[in-house]
């Protein structure tokens, strides 16, 4: 009989410890499986992530803007561009400066777009009728209206419109949430540009001057504007040395012989229909000064375009002015 209790006892301790290592090992198993997220919330998490909205730093301050705005108001040309370039498809854009509503080059991409007034004076009446979830200005051009813009949706607004294109261009892209896309549309043209001085070689070590021509007035275009930037990125030198830092000036007629600096001389006019820049050209053109430059003896004055060399200011003009120069310099692209 002792014998008996001492097995049952032995029996019932044995079981007693084979029901607590069972709880140790289940309790493990459980915390592992705790400790191991549900694939389905990583997915959830990083959904949820992604369309947060975003701050974007601007020539304004700060600004939230939606994760993948979708009806997207621009209010400058080259922004126009920039937009394009991207993928994006403005709901409302301002007017392009010639061919109403818009430049021939970007005319195909824009259908339907809703336009909003001009670059200098966007309406905002139209814009608010839009309701858009993004606007996008310039504080050189609208910065006494940005109060009234943020009010109707979130506003950010690049610094300048002189030369330095790229750095809107990557502030637009960043606020559409589109820093990568925008990085190879970048790099796209930087390697053409690459292309074009390898084949181009001593081609451009001449000098090159820029004029332009509007409705009574006559410029030397320099370094600090549109086409300038991008001969500062080719390596073409200027006729002036000194005038990378400019932007533009007007000039008068007894300012001509400076012209004979350049080997080359590029000129476009601004013509708004008016006929008055197309007049500019012409009256100086048959100037005894103009006619006498040796660019118009040795046949080196080359007249291109405006709005791709000046006017539009964008990527997409950038490449087409990149197009003008692998045939104006006799270079395969």
């Amino acid at each position: 009989m002792l014998y008996k209790n001492q097995s049952f006892r032995m029996r019932s301790a044995a079981l007693v410890a084979v029901i607590l290592m069972l709880s140790v090992f289940l309790a493990a198993c459980g915390g592992k499986q705790e400790a191991q997220p549900n694939a389905g919330d990583n997915k959830a998490g990083a959904a949820t992530t992604a369309d947060a909205p975003r701050k974007i730093t601007h020539a304004m301050g700060e600004t939230e803007v939606p994760a993948h705005p979708q009806k997207v108001i621009i209010l400058t040309n080259e922004g126009t561009e920039a937009l394009l370039a991207l993928g994006v498809k403005p709901v409302g854009a301002v007017e392009s400066y010639t061919g109403k509503p818009w430049f021939d080059h970007i005319k195909a991409d824009m259908a339907g777009v809703a336009t909003v007034g001009t670059e200098s004076q966007p309406n905002l009446e139209i814009i608010a009728s839009l309701k858009p979830d993004l606007i996008i200005g310039n504080k050189m051009r609208h910065e006494k209206i940005y109060d009234q813009l943020k009010a109707i949706a979130p506003t950010v607004y690049s610094e300048t419109l002189r030369g330095e294109w790229k750095s809107n261009f990557s502030l637009y892209a960043d606020t559409l949430n589109k820093k990568k896309e925008g990085e190879q549309v970048i790099a796209a043209f930087d390697k053409r540009i690459e292309d074009f001085k390898s084949k181009a070689g001593d081609k451009l070590k001449e000098k090159v001057a820029v004029v332009r021509f509007m409705g009574g007035k006559t410029r030397f275009y320099y370094g600090n504007m549109f086409s300038g930037v991008i001969f500062q990125q080719i390596g073409i030198p200027r006729s002036d040395p000194k005038s990378d830092e400019k932007s533009f000036e007007d000039i008068t007629k007894e300012r001509l012989p400076e012209l004979d600096a350049a080997d080359r001389v590029f000129y476009f006019t601004y013509e708004t229909g008016d006929g008055k820049g197309t007049q500019q050209e012409k009256e100086w053109m048959n100037d005894p000064l103009w006619k006498n430059l040796k660019v118009v003896k040795n046949n080196k004055l080359i007249k291109v375009d405006d709005t791709t060399w000046n006017t539009a200011g964008g990527v997409k003009a950038a490449n087409l002015m990149l197009d003008d120069l692998y045939k104006i310099y006799d270079v395969k692209p």
